[in-house]
């Protein structure tokens, strides 16, 4: 750890942004018009191709350094904890300075004003699966549908999860438009139709690092070197289209209208003073398969990120209101760990490829204010909830913005948070 007050960045931690963070991102250079890679500080972002332009990281790896001039970090993630780590460090060096004035004077050239940058999408997955390790969630929708047996056989023994749509994957802050689709009424021919169910989901996104070879399995022990970092994810679903095409198959046009991700990569490494152990399991849960337990896991493979839904509707933001939390749920609270759907998902000789979309599914706690997703706090839109200005809302309507976002604080107090991932609803 580092004290915030070392760096020569006035801002640095304020917001979050700090030198125990220093989150990834890609924008776009204003002048040039091309897409870089950048670091978060305070209230700017670090150029870092510019910084190595200026000799500043000569002392990295020549396939690092070339990574750092890629349009998204894909290059950089397959490079793995090699590669990851000494920059990390550089980084904190440079932006530390201990009393360098040269070192701060050319630092300081490569530094953007954070809120003047237009953001790309961090990375590019040639895959992208997203699973459901949240119980709570599973069993919350699971009882909607099945009121007796909520949550089937597998559940509690493997990570269930499918595979989702790469080309229908925005940056936060695009906008969503309503999708289309076939909806069976109870009785008669389906219609087609715009969705009148459209929903959010609060997710947590891990971004895969090297990846593993066609055939060869990556192990519960060597599973999180292969994450490069976290970012929030809102998989939108259209839930009529979703309940008349899901069966036999699962999830198809119901979710791949659009998923939105969060424009920062959090490092993994920044990530260790909120590892916490993995979920409790009940009496009478049974215990992961050998593949998908060790005692790491157990005592530190759990995340305690606290994370949060954020509405606002057209008529909230006309009259004033600001937006209204619907959510905050901490994912500690999830049944199944980063490790172990990673495990999982290559235990038959799947192959993860750099910058690869691994999704966590909607993060849900036990209780009414801890619900990821209308789906669950409307009960299936039965009860709508109450907003401000006479509102409700029983699922999303046109103008409605939705904003997830992310923080965590550790024992020590040191506060990070998580970049905000948006969508506003257009039709």
């Amino acid at each position: 750890m580092h004290d915030h007050a070392s760096s020569w960045i006035p801002s640095a931690g304020h917001n979050g942004f700090s030198l125990d963070h220093l989150p990834y991102c890609a924008f776009l250079r204003p002048e040039t018009g091309d897409t870089r890679l950048g670091v978060g500080i305070g209230e700017y972002v670090l150029d870092l191709r510019d910084l190595n332009e200026r000799g500043l990281l000569s002392e990295l790896s020549a396939d690092t350094r070339a990574a750092l001039h890629a349009p998204n970090l894909n290059s950089l993630a397959g490079l793995g904890p090699r590669a990851w780590l000494p920059l990390r460090r550089r980084l904190q060096y440079l932006l530390t300075a201990q009393g360098n004035g040269l070192i701060e004077r050319e630092t300081a050239k490569s530094l953007l004003s954070m809120g003047e940058l237009r953001y790309q999408m961090p990375v590019s997955p040639g895959d992208y699966t997203d699973f459901y390790a949240s119980i709570h969630h599973a069993t919350h929708v699971g009882r909607l549908f099945r009121p007796q047996n909520p949550l089937l056989a597998n559940y509690k023994y493997l990570p269930i999860a499918y595979h989702g749509r790469c080309s229908t994957l925005v940056p936060s802050g695009t906008p969503v438009p309503r999708p289309q689709g076939q909806m069976g009424p109870a009785e008669g021919p389906p219609q087609f139709a715009p969705s009148r169910r459209l929903d959010y989901e609060l997710e947590l996104g891990l971004i895969v690092g090297p990846g593993n070879d066609l055939g060869q399995p990556i192990g519960i022990a060597e599973a999180e070197a292969h994450i490069f970092g976290v970012c929030l994810v809102n998989d939108w679903s259209a839930r009529d289209i979703q309940a008349w095409e899901y069966q036999p198959l699962g999830p198809f046009l119901g979710k791949n209208f659009a998923t939105s991700l969060g424009c920062w990569v959090t490092p993994w490494a920044a990530l260790e003073p909120y590892r916490v152990a993995a979920a409790a399991r009940p009496p009478g849960d049974p215990k992961p398969l050998p593949y998908l337990d060790s005692r790491p896991n157990r005592e530190r493979g759990g995340l305690d990120l606290q994370l949060e839904v954020w509405l606002e509707t057209e008529k909230m933001r006309r009259q004033g209101h600001g937006p209204v939390r619907l959510c905050a749920v901490s994912t500690r609270e999830l049944y199944w760990t980063p490790a172990q759907m990673i495990a999982h998902h290559t235990s038959n000789g799947c192959r993860l490829r750099p910058g690869d979309l691994l999704a966590t599914g909607t993060v849900s706690g036990d209780t009414s204010d801890a619900l990821g997703c209308l789906l669950e706090l409307t009960q299936g839109g039965q009860n709508p909830i109450r907003l401000p200005g006479d509102e409700s809302r029983a699922f999303l309507e046109a103008g409605d913005e939705v904003t997830l976002r992310g923080s965590a604080r550790s024992p020590a107090g040191e506060m990070l948070v998580l970049g905000d991932c948006a969508g506003r609803i257009v039709n």
